[in-house]
């Protein structure tokens, strides 16, 4: 028998074994300052794409004025415990009501967390007997809450509609077998490459399969949408999502999330929900920011237009200099290149250094190998220079990229690896 931590010490995972390079760097990175469009990273200035302010309200002064009530008034800590025991107030009904209305749905009901709350979602709504069928491109928090499933589970292929029809035909055979029902789950935008997930599509399906539809659109609420309701508004089947999911974390700048759907389905939900009998009850400061956010949704349409600019601004110069940036149909803006990881570490360390430009960088294990993904998030905060000059950076980099720059520069820690 082995010691339990021998294999953890042999074998830091895909991403773990670059540690010494790129912890505090290219990992657990360390940005200062106020949450805007430009912000400090090792002391210099930087213009910052890997923040998920959509609207610009983190530091948004109506924002910044009711967080600061709310804690004055309430502390950190209120209401204590969980929702069903002491953590209940009449605001986070107000919130879970003017949500609903919000999204087109009867009822919504507050996660304290969207990653766990997803995974405790997932867990609620199907029992052994059911069979899950995904997009293989979910994120992290939805393939782990299907990790929790005791039935069957199929993956489709990444938004392919033959692909999950195949699989929807598996699906009612064995439910017809164990007497159980099928969930589809999609997202509403796919956070990494930016396109919508198929919802019409998918929907389409139902007149010839009996599914029931979860959305993840964590990154669609508050950006698409005639009223910024998301990704079902987009598309124009919001009433045919059977259970919305979206999170305060994008949009919202802030804590929290919210399922939506038929009361029924939500008030069994919330009272099956382990992830929010078993915690405490979201804190009244982001129950009443999250109020105030809202109704800035709502009541400020100039925030979303201007989001929507700067993107087409970003996308359409990026397209313009012959960049891919793949079918992205959403705010999210990724940049694929070809190169190594030690490559994607010399281009990054450049375009922070010397150009000024934070963005995130996306390797292998997340992307196939020899693909280096630039994941940008436009804002309301951008500003034209900011975009300016980031096209002449990334044009720039390029340029280095296939003229072997980086290659020459990352051979010293592709040989320390023993990757070259």
């Amino acid at each position: 028998m082995r010691d339990l931590f021998d294999r953890i010490i042999e074998n830091k995972g895909p991403l773990g074994k670059w540690a010494s390079q790129a912890e505090g760097y290219f990992v657990f990175p360390k940005l200062e300052g106020h949450i805007s469009n430009r912000m400090k990273f090792n002391g210099k200035e930087v213009i910052t794409w890997s923040i998920n302010d959509y609207l610009g309200l983190a530091n948004h002064p109506e924002v910044l004025k009711a967080d600061a009530e709310a804690a004055a008034e309430h502390g950190a800590a209120y209401p204590m415990g969980a929702r069903m025991m002491s953590g209940h107030t009449d605001l986070h009904e107000q919130l879970q009501n003017e949500l609903a209305q919000f999204v087109n749905k009867e009822a919504t009901y507050l996660l304290n967390f969207g990653y766990q709350g997803m995974v405790s979602a997932i867990d609620a709504l199907v029992t052994k007997d059911d069979i899950i069928v995904y997009d293989v491109d979910s994120h992290a928090c939805i393939i782990d809450g299907v990790r929790l499933h005791m039935g069957k589970r199929f993956t489709y292929q990444h938004n392919d509609m033959d692909s999950l029809e195949k699989n929807l035909e598996r699906a009612t055979k064995m439910a017809e077998q164990t007497g159980g029902g099928i969930l589809v789950i999609s997202e509403g935008v796919f956070g990494m490459r930016g396109e919508q997930g198929r919802l019409k599509e998918i929907v389409a399906l139902k007149q010839k399969f009996n599914f029931r539809l979860l959305v993840d659109d964590a990154h669609g609420f508050g950006t698409l949408g005639a009223t910024g309701a998301g990704a079902g508004e987009e598309q124009g089947v919001q009433d045919q999502i059977d259970v919305y999911f979206a999170t305060f974390a994008k949009s919202m700048a802030s804590i929290g999330a919210f399922l939506a759907g038929d009361k029924e389905v939500i008030d069994y939900l919330k009272y099956n929900l382990r992830s929010q009998m078993f915690a405490k009850s979201l804190p009244m400061i982001f129950v009443k920011g999250a109020l105030k956010r809202l109704d800035m949704l709502r009541s400020m349409p100039e925030l979303k237009a201007k989001l929507w600019g700067n993107v087409d601004a970003l996308q359409n110069g990026l397209k313009a200099r012959g960049f891919d940036i793949g079918t992205t149909q959403s705010c999210v803006t990724p940049v694929y290149l070809n190169g190594s990881i030690p490559e994607a570490m010399a281009l990054v360390k450049d375009l922070r250094e010397n150009y000024g430009i934070f963005c995130s960088i996306v390797v292998y294990p997340v992307i196939p190998k020899g693909l280096i993904l630039l994941r940008m998030i436009p804002t309301a905060t951008h500003t034209m220079d900011d975009i300016n000059a980031t096209l002449e950076a990334f044009s720039a980099i390029r340029d280095r990229l296939e003229n072997g720059t980086y290659k020459r520069l990352s051979a010293a820690v592709e040989a320390a690896m023993g990757d070259k």
